[in-house]
């Protein structure tokens, strides 16, 4: 008796097309997962998020050894089924359900911020201090206004160490 329980496998996609290969895998009516997270981007002097892969290239195909695997080859955007010894290698069910718990709980938490807002720094030696965000330095630090031995002192730190109070 055959095993037709479906399995996650792993695909690798081609250079910046992991968009395109689960659009393409979609249509077909494969299930696919491509965990995505909110960034923020200053692009032209404006500020906006944007959603991005959390693994470049490479995405997540629900099969079993009923499908058919031979469109998977020639599909746009994909290169091949990530394997070991020519065995597709599986994907456990439970770090897929990791990954998209992580994924719905990151939702759509976007850090819009604002010159002067209170901000709380979450990471690196100044974790848990409260400081006032005064603007971007780059893509992906920020300038704040840290209080620390009664004088004001500004400091550049990454943008993902910071949140909102």
């Amino acid at each position: 008796m055959e095993s037709t329980a479906k399995v996650w496998y792993l695909i690798q996609c081609k250079s910046r097309q992991e968009e395109r290969a689960e659009e393409n895998l979609v249509r077909q009516g494969y299930s696919c997962f491509r965990p995505q997270y909110l960034r923020e981007r200053v692009a032209q002097g404006k500020r906006s998020v944007v959603r991005e892969s959390l693994f470049p290239g490479y995405l997540f195909i629900h099969l079993d050894d009923q499908d058919n695997w031979g469109p998977l080859r020639s599909t746009r955007g994909v290169l091949w089924v990530v394997a070991f010894g020519n065995q597709p290698l599986a994907v456990a069910d439970a770090l897929i359900e990791q990954l998209r718990l992580q994924e719905a709980q990151a939702g759509e938490i976007e850090l819009q911020l604002v010159s002067g807002q209170a901000v709380q720094i979450v990471e690196g030696p100044f974790a848990d201090l409260q400081a006032i965000y005064l603007r971007m330095d780059g893509d992906e630090r920020v300038v704040l206004l840290l209080n620390l031995l009664h004088r004001q002192h500004q400091f550049s730190l990454p943008l993902r160490g910071i949140g909102k109070l």
